[in-house]
């Protein structure tokens, strides 16, 4: 998730029970080119690990390079990115843009994971659009695709349960992640991805789905504390009782961590806006927009404070 997953939030999901973390997706003609903003994504510490660097791009020869590149930083995995579906990415050939071409898709796959030691894996998602969920014989477009990705040689995949025109919108489709983890040609996991919001939804796909692990993006926006949540609950422990002074003071460290990370307190607020703006503990305040509108405004960190303070007083009022 780009401008999401730097190593500030990175390491507050590890430290909240994720087992493995991923990097921003970086662009494989960028890597290539050395491009210095690019390159800055490549930093990991032994802290995060297992860790993985997802790269994304169109063409199998840049891609392979860029992996041999990459794999210098020594990461855990190598990640290619076959799921996003922004236009700047899907509708230039890359991401979710091959779903459309699939003989390249495997072309970019097999070059990656003959260029490097290090394991590959891959993410994508059910399809291109809904016409293309199945093959004229019935058989789901994912399962025969996540097959010929395995023969490609990956180690694992991640299926997102929407295809790219629906981009994030509708409810992802569980189903057909389902009928690639049954597929019993299948040997390799088979990692969920879409809507798992709760301990309970995270449960219900485990137990319905059988996969073998779930991969959790936009739910963790201000709240890396969701892996221990979901942990709990699968372990049958009671759910933790954290207070908003608790959330905030995990909200503020991650402030503090971005302004360190990037170098400037202004940017360092921009870059973790999302992430305390978007937090679900705000979504019961009763004056929910206009605090996150002055949060969206706020330009230092003592203005950030200043505001998370007086959502303390307000929700313990």
């Amino acid at each position: 998730m780009e401008d999401v997953t730097d190593p500030a939030f990175r390491l507050l999901c590890k430290r909240f029970g994720a087992d493995r973390v991923y990097t921003e997706f970086v662009n494989a003609d960028a890597v290539v080119r050395d491009i210095a903003s690019t390159m800055r994504k490549l930093r990991i510490n032994d802290a995060e690990r297992p860790v993985a660097i997802q790269i994304y791009g169109r063409e199998p020869e840049s891609m392979a390079e860029a992996a041999r590149i990459v794999e210098l930083a020594h990461p855990d995995i190598i990640d290619i990115n076959f799921g996003c579906p922004v236009k700047k990415v899907a509708g230039k050939g890359a991401g979710a843009g091959l779903l459309r071409d699939v003989p390249k898709m495997l072309d970019i796959t097999r070059a990656v994971v003959n260029a490097v030691h290090t394991p590959v894996t891959a993410k994508t998602r059910l399809g291109w659009d809904e016409s293309s969920l199945y093959l004229p014989d019935g058989t789901p477009f994912i399962v025969d695709l996540a097959e010929r990705l395995q023969d490609c040689g990956i180690t694992e995949i991640a299926i997102h349960g929407r295809t790219r025109a629906q981009m994030y919108r509708g409810e992802a489709d569980w189903t057909l992640i389902g009928a690639v983890k049954s597929n019993p040609r299948m040997h390799i996991p088979v990692i969920g991805n879409g809507d798992v919001t709760t301990p309970e939804r995270a449960k219900q796909c485990f137990d319905r789905y059988g996969v073998d692990a779930l991969m959790i993006g936009r739910a963790t926006f201000g709240c890396p504390w969701i892996f221990e949540d979901i942990r709990l609950f699968l372990d049958g422990q009671p759910a933790a009782n954290r207070t908003m002074a608790w959330c905030m003071d995990v909200l503020r460290e991650h402030v503090l961590r971005s302004i360190e990370w990037v170098g400037d307190e202004r940017k360092g607020i921009v870059h973790s806006r999302r992430h305390f703006a978007a937090s679900p503990v705000l979504k019961g305040l009763p004056d929910f927009r206009q605090t996150r509108i002055a949060l969206l405004r706020a330009e230092t960190k003592d203005e950030v404070f200043a505001i998370m303070d007086s959502i303390v007083r307000e929700y313990d009022r």
